[in-house]
């Protein structure tokens, strides 16, 4: 088997203002990046458009509805101070629907072993019906609920290493007995939730906050003492990412010291889990990431993990 990539050009048709870091040199970064992966080594896909039936498995239809309606016809609109929409914005955000419905589909039907979406928006802080910090729809959750209602699945783990704490996620996943979700972030920083007490209502929700400053030894420490023992107990049928790499020391949005290396040393551990309890497979999504240089290359060592393991 191999490694999907998904991504597609309306990722580039989401535009946003002069100067915001959620912007399409993010995608132009991570294309340079892959380049230098030989062809064979990933199976490259266009996102397919996500279907209205996929995002109602996390958000009611009147929140579908205002996100369409806020694309303006030209310039830009600003939905709150970070999330910003242009025309081609709504459409982008189905696309990283259907990629991460997509990459469930083929890596659960065995035409990949593990997946990657590199698609914009991210969707990780929009909660069930709110768009906020740059997101609209919340993508991974929409598919742990795909893989658990059309493909079956009773234990779907979400692990999330952005930087920023998973709120939207969390929120969407907060009543969900057959999903775990995972987020370790700096802690104090926007958007201020994920404390170690906020459980879930089944003791679903572990969240690990670090300090401001910390390195990635002191990320592995809490992820070898806390997040992998979790991830073993659930015994996942699939382990999801939602892979933010602004934990990068590089990062102008925080303050955490994370390099190349520890985003893959991540991944290596999150494979182990997965190759231990559900045949390896891994579907990941893109989420923040805001200073180029370290964009791409952690993208690039996530992504090196990956094919590594999917071959």
């Amino acid at each position: 088997m191999t490694t999907a990539f998904f991504t597609h050009s309306d990722g580039l048709k989401h535009v946003t203002p002069p100067g915001h870091p959620e912007r399409v040199d993010r995608l132009m970064a991570i294309y340079a990046a892959i380049d230098t992966i030989e062809d064979q080594a990933l199976l490259r896909l266009d996102a397919p458009m996500g279907e209205e039936a996929d995002i109602l498995l996390c958000h009611p239809q009147h929140h579908i509805d205002a996100m369409r309606a806020a694309e303006p016809e030209s310039g830009f609109a600003s939905l709150d101070a970070d999330t910003h929409m242009s025309p081609g914005s709504f459409q982008a955000a189905l696309r990283g629907v259907g990629a991460m419905t997509k990459a469930v589909d083929m890596v659960l039907d065995g035409e990949a072993k593990n997946a990657f979406a590199a698609m914009r928006p991210p969707g990780h802080h929009a909660e069930t019906a709110k768009q906020m910090g740059f997101c609209f729809f919340g993508n991974v959750a929409i598919g742990a609920k795909h893989a658990m209602e059309r493909h079956g699945l009773s234990r779907v783990a979400v692990v999330d290493f952005d930087v920023h704490h998973g709120n939207g996620t969390q929120d969407l996943l907060w009543d969900e007995p057959r999903a775990l979700f995972i987020s370790s972030h700096q802690m104090p920083l926007w958007p201020g939730s994920g404390a170690s007490g906020e459980r879930g209502a089944h003791d679903n929700v572990i969240n690990v906050p670090l300090a401001p400053e910390s390195t990635g030894a002191r990320m592995r420490q809490e992820y070898e003492g806390v997040v992998f023992p979790a991830l073993e107990a659930f015994k996942p049928e699939l382990v999801m990412i939602s892979a933010g790499f602004d934990a990068h020391q590089r990062d102008p949005l925080a303050n955490l010291n994370w390099v190349e290396d520890d985003f893959a040393w991540l991944t290596e551990k999150l494979c182990d889990i997965a190759d231990t309890h559900c045949e390896g497979r891994v579907v990941s999504t893109l989420e923040g990431g805001y200073d180029l240089q370290g964009l791409s290359a952690s993208v690039k060592a996530h992504l090196e993990v990956l094919i590594a393991r999917g071959t």
